[in-house]
C-alpha cells in the first residue's frame, strides 16, 4: 500500500471542555500530542487542520505541520476536504482522519484503517469493536454500527442496534445470540478525491437526526468498510474527567 496522510481536524470550541485542543498534557497541547502519536503510524505526512490562530500557533511552535481552514465547517470531514484542497493532495491520496481529541490513539489502528480502505476497494473505511457492557449499548453517546456480510456498514445509530427484541420483552438485558453489537470508533480513511465529493453531497435527514456525519455517505449509496478491532481503543477526551484520566496515563508512561 502506498503511503497515507493523516489529517487531524481541530477546533477550539467545545461545549463540555472549552479549549480542549490546547489542553495541557504534561507540557504540550493535546492536539500536538495527537499529532505526535499519529506520527508513530506509517503515515508519510501528519497535518493539523484548524480554524483557530491559537491552535495554528501552538502547532507551529512544536514543529507540527498545520493548515488554516474556514471557521464555517459543520463537520470534520468537510474541514478535511478543504485542507486536502489547500494541500493540493492528489485525488487518489489516502487520507486518514484522526480526531483531535485522541491523544492515546493506537498507531496500528491508524495503519489498519488505511489498509482496510485498500483491501476492500472502497472510498471510505472506519473501525468498530464489540460492546460488552449493556449500559454502554443503551447509551446514546455511544454510536453503534451494524454491518452486512461483507463487513460494510448498513447503518450507524445512537440507538441500541441490533435491538435484542426477544430478550428485552423478557426483561433480560442480554445481547441477541449471534448478533453482538459494535461500537463505532471515530476514525476514517478516504481517498482525497472522495473527500471533495463528500463536501458536495447534500446533507442527509438521517445525518441531521442522529448528528452523525457518516450517514451522509450511506444515504448517497457509498459503502463504508469497517475494520473490527479485538479490543476497545483508549477513549478520547470530551470532559474534564477524560482529561484527568489521560493525564494520569501520560504521567505513568512519561512524557
Amino acid at each position: 500500500m502506498s503511503g497515507f496522510v493523516v489529517l487531524i481536524p481541530a477546533r477550539l470550541s467545545s461545549s463540555r471542555l472549552p479549549g480542549k485542543a490546547l489542553a495541557d498534557i504534561h507540557g504540550k497541547p493535546m492536539v500536538v500530542r495527537v499529532a505526535e502519536r499519529a506520527a508513530k503510524s506509517r503515515a508519510v505526512r501528519v497535518v493539523v487542520a484548524t480554524d483557530h490562530p491559537d491552535i495554528q500557533t501552538a502547532c507551529q511552535a512544536h514543529g507540527i505541520e498545520v493548515v488554516r481552514t474556514s471557521d464555517k465547517h459543520e463537520s470534520g470531514s468537510t474541514r478535511l476536504a478543504e485542507a486536502a484542497k489547500l494541500l493540493k493532495l492528489p485525488q487518489h491520496q489516502i487520507v486518514v482522519n484522526v480526531q483531535g481529541d485522541e491523544p492515546l490513539i493506537d498507531p496500528n489502528l491508524i495503519n489498519r484503517t488505511a489498509e482496510v480502505l485498500v483491501e476492500n476497494n472502497v472510498q471510505m473505511a472506519t473501525a468498530a469493536h464489540a460492546i460488552r457492557d449493556f449500559a454502554e449499548f443503551l447509551n446514546p453517546n455511544v454510536v453503534k454500527v451494524v454491518l452486512d456480510q461483507n463487513r460494510n456498514a448498513l447503518y450507524f445509530s445512537r440507538a441500541p442496534i441490533p435491538y435484542p427484541r426477544d430478550n428485552m420483552l423478557k426483561g433480560a438485558q442480554q445481547f441477541a445470540d449471534g448478533a453482538p453489537p459494535l461500537r463505532h470508533i471515530g476514525i476514517y480513511a478516504y481517498r482525497a478525491g472522495f473527500l471533495q465529493r463528500y463536501a458536495e453531497m447534500t446533507p442527509s435527514p438521517l445525518e441531521t437526526a442522529e448528528s452523525l456525519e457518516q450517514l451522509r455517505v450511506l444515504w448517497h449509496g457509498c459503502p463504508i468498510a469497517v475494520e473490527i478491532t479485538a479490543e476497545a481503543p483508549a477513549a478520547g477526551v470530551d470532559t474534564p474527567e477524560d482529561l484527568a484520566r489521560v493525564l494520569a496515563v501520560f504521567g505513568k508512561q512519561g512524557s
